[in-house]
Formats: C-alpha cells, sequence, structure tokens
C-alpha cells in the first residue's frame, strides 16, 4: 500500500509561464470580467500554502490535471468546442481557482470507471471529479475528498417497456452497465439472475438498449436523467433509487493534507453559494437543487 503521493509532473518554462498567467489573472481579480463559470476567481499563490504541499507545488506548476467523465450529460460532457461541461467539471474548476489556476490552465483527461485509480496512482491525473462513488475497496489504493453530492442507482428502460419497473424485474434480463463501476458489482453480487452486459462507458450502453440487444440499463440517478434529458422520446427512469452513492475527488492514497484542503473548499463553497451556483449551471437544468452532503473528514 502506497502512503505518499506521486511526484507532480514539472513542465519547465510552461510552468512558469502558465504561473505568470494564473498571477496576472489573479492582479486582474476586482475587474468585472465574467469568468464564465461558478468557479473560484485564480487569487492564490504557492506561498500561501505550506511549503512541499500538493496545493504549493500545484500553485507553483500554475496548472492542475484533472480526470473526468466524457460522456455524461449533465456531469461531465464534451461540449462542441472540445472542452468537458457539467457539474463535475464545475467542482473542478472550484478547486483549480482556490489553487491560483484558471480554467485555461486545467488539463482535462477522460477517465472511465474502470480506470480512475489507476489513473490516480500512476500520476496521470492530479485528481478525479467523474462521478466518483466513495467506497472501503477504493479507499484501499485512493483518497476521497468529498462527498460533494449523493446519488442513488436507478433503471433506464425504453419508453414503451412497461415489464421493468424496479430492481426485482431484472431477473433474466439483459442489463448494461460499465465494468468497474459500483452499479454493475451490485447487479453482479446482489442480482444473480439478471445478466449483465458490460461496456466501458454508460453512453456505450444507448444503442444496444434501442436495438433490444439489452432490456434496461442501470446506474445513478443523476447519469440516467441526463440521457432521458438528451434523447427526448426514447428512454425513462422506472422506480427508486435503491443504493447510496456518495460521490468524491479521488486523489492520491495518504495525502491527507490535500484532502483536508479541499474538504475545506467545498465546506466553504457550501456556505457562500458557489456549490448551489455550479449546480443550477449544469444539473440543475433537468434536476432540483438538492442539499449539499456533509463532508466525511474520515
Amino acid at each position: 500500500m502506497r502512503t505518499t503521493r506521486p511526484r507532480l509532473r514539472r513542465f519547465g518554462a510552461l510552468a512558469a509561464t502558465a504561473l505568470a498567467a494564473s498571477l496576472v489573472l489573479a492582479a486582474c481579480g476586482d475587474d468585472d470580467g465574467d469568468d464564465g463559470g461558478s468557479g473560484s476567481e485564480p487569487t492564490a499563490d504557492a506561498a500561501d500554502f505550506p511549503e512541499g504541499s500538493t496545493m504549493a507545488e500545484l500553485a507553483e506548476a500554475g496548472e492542475i490535471t484533472v480526470g473526468t467523465k466524457f460522456d455524461q450529460p449533465l456531469f461531465g460532457l464534451v461540449g462542441p468546442d472540445g472542452t468537458p461541461v457539467g457539474f463535475d467539471v464545475e467542482i473542478a474548476k472550484m478547486i483549480a481557482g482556490e489553487l491560483g489556476i484558471s480554467e485555461d490552465n486545467i488539463n482535462w483527461v477522460e477517465t472511465v470507471s474502470a480506470n480512475r485509480e489507476p489513473f490516480i496512482e500512476d500520476g496521470q491525473v492530479d485528481i478525479v471529479v467523474a462521478t466518483y462513488t466513495i467506497n472501503d475497496e477504493r479507499k484501499q489504493l485512493v483518497d476521497f475528498a468529498g462527498p460533494y453530492f449523493n446519488a442513488g442507482q436507478t433503471i433506464m428502460v425504453l419508453e414503451s417497456n412497461s415489464d421493468i419497473n424496479g430492481p426485482d424485474d431484472l431477473a433474466g434480463r439483459n442489463v448494461c452497465s460499465v465494468e468497474g463501476s459500483t452499479p454493475a458489482e451490485n447487479i453482479r453480487t446482489n442480482y444473480p439472475e439478471a445478466v449483465l452486459f458490460p461496456t466501458g462507458a454508460y453512453s456505450d450502453c444507448l444503442e444496444p438498449l434501442r436495438n433490444g440487444q439489452v432490456d434496461a440499463v442501470t446506474t445513478d440517478n443523476v447519469i440516467l436523467s441526463g440521457f432521458v434529458d438528451q434523447n427526448p422520446g426514447e428512454f425513462k427512469l422506472v422506480g427508486d433509487t435503491f443504493t447510496e452513492e456518495p460521490y468524491g475527488i479521488g486523489l492520491a492514497l495518504g495525502d491527507t493534507e490535500f484532502r483536508n484542503w479541499i474538504n475545506d473548499v467545498l465546506e466553504a463553497s457550501y456556505e457562500d453559494g458557489r456549490w448551489a451556483e455550479a449546480w443550477e449551471e449544469t444539473a440543475g437544468a433537468v434536476l432540483e437543487t438538492p442539499d449539499p452532503p456533509q463532508v466525511d473528514r474520515y
């Protein structure tokens, strides 16, 4: 079990350029310009953080690499300009802003359910914000800040389907979910009479559902709500949620200082309204604004 965080990548002249850019933005923090989102205006620099901390290293580099989903409406979906948008993305921007890093200096890396832990362990990303459920098994490999949202597993079927109304109706049915996800493992473990159809991404489940290759898709309610909204008249959600899925921010195992700092940022955003603003600008277009969850400082 590794207990130290991986060495952050250094970018030489590029890092210095990015840092200078971030400091210029910080100096302009009182301008009336719109930053285009709910993320914090970048106002910090390395001297604001403990020497040698992840926060100081990221602030000095002037950039951060964030793993997120690219195919999930409302939370992490690549927009027309190639940049991901959604609630997860806004949470990541908020964290970057508190490090003095502008959103232009966020390096977005696509993560799917199966590669989130490896990307963190190998140092390919600094954090993962990707509908990432906190659980004890994953805590053996990575640390989590948060949760910043509580979701729950549910089921999506074709609009015309009247046979499936909950997980007990999945016996003998072909059910699509993503390998490496908690919803897939829940079906495999607790509903073994269902025939699991694993894929690499939830968007890969849509065409099999349309053509009858699978009877249902299951994952978190907010993810499926995005697909329903994106494809009006095709799909619907059925039944109540039947799990609890607290979404956390993944980071290197053992980096307690960074985890505590991110938790501080989250709690501050609950109080000052930035969290609610981020929700309303993204997932709030479809879903009601919930209360933010209590951070778990384990």
